[in-house]
């Protein structure tokens, strides 16, 4: 089985985060980075599919030079080669501009399988799987918390809202947006960093323009505000003041 991970690399929760000078978005010159955590869940998973039924795991990712450090990352935790579409400008392209270009660089390599974490810890579109499953014309499906195949394709099993679940088939080749917790993370071993030294990292240009379609016009932290409410009456209507306030203002109810 042929398996394609994206990753990409955010700036790590830890973080202090400030707006750049231009307030289109988060100032990271001097941040620091990590694997995006659903992405890794996706790792993890393709992993497992290889170690089960055999294979190659290649991890893909767009973004600028530094995002070599989580292609590393992932190629120690087990992945065999890496393809990195390097530009710039795809450290903040909006979902179809990274789709454009992840499709065109991995379009040629006839994969069983690709995975994706279901959204990006920085952008949160959750839109990126979705829209590289139509460019690259597989079925896919989406918040995947288990994955079995077998030689008739694969059964799935996605998280709906409200604790309810849905098991669906596929066939493939397919593509699948990975839930975090779908398995538990392995760590890089000192054996694996050392192999991944070794390993391929394909580095290609953009076919096309990495121009976002979206413009980011104002980024700035939420205000914080204090504002008490007194509630008077009898006890029984100052409590439907309260479940209302729960209710309809803080939305807790």
């Amino acid at each position: 089985m042929k398996i394609a991970v994206c990753i990409k690399q955010v700036v790590t929760r830890e973080w202090q985060l400030r707006v750049n000078e231009a307030k289109t978005w988060i100032r990271d010159q001097d941040a620091s980075f990590e694997l995006n955590e659903p992405d890794a869940y996706a790792l993890e998973e393709a992993l497992r599919l290889k170690e089960k039924h055999t294979g190659e795991v290649v991890v893909v990712s767009a973004g600028p030079a530094r995002a070599t450090q989580v292609i590393r990352e992932a190629l120690a935790r087990g992945a065999d080669r890496a393809i990195h579409i390097e530009s710039d400008a795809l450290a903040t392209a909006d979902a179809v501009s990274v789709a454009d270009a992840i499709a065109s660089a991995i379009g040629d390599d006839k994969f069983d399988l690709v995975l994706t974490g279901l959204q990006s810890d920085d952008q949160g579109f959750g839109q990126v799987g979705v829209i590289l499953a139509e460019k690259l014309g597989m079925p896919h499906a989406t918040i995947i918390m288990e994955v079995q195949a077998g030689d008739a394709g694969l059964r799935v099993k996605r998280e709906l809202e409200g604790g309810w679940f849905q098991w669906i088939s596929l066939p493939m080749p397919a593509l699948l947006t990975i839930q975090s917790g779908i398995n538990q993370l392995r760590y890089a071993t000192l054996k694996g960093i050392m192999a991944a030294k070794k390993k391929e990292i394909r580095k290609v240009t953009p076919e096309k323009s990495t121009e976002s379609t979206l413009r980011i016009v104002n980024v700035h932290f939420p205000q914080k505000v204090k504002q008490t409410q007194m509630i008077s009456g009898s006890p029984a209507e100052a409590a439907r003041q309260l479940v209302k306030h729960l209710r309809d203002d803080a939305r807790v109810l």
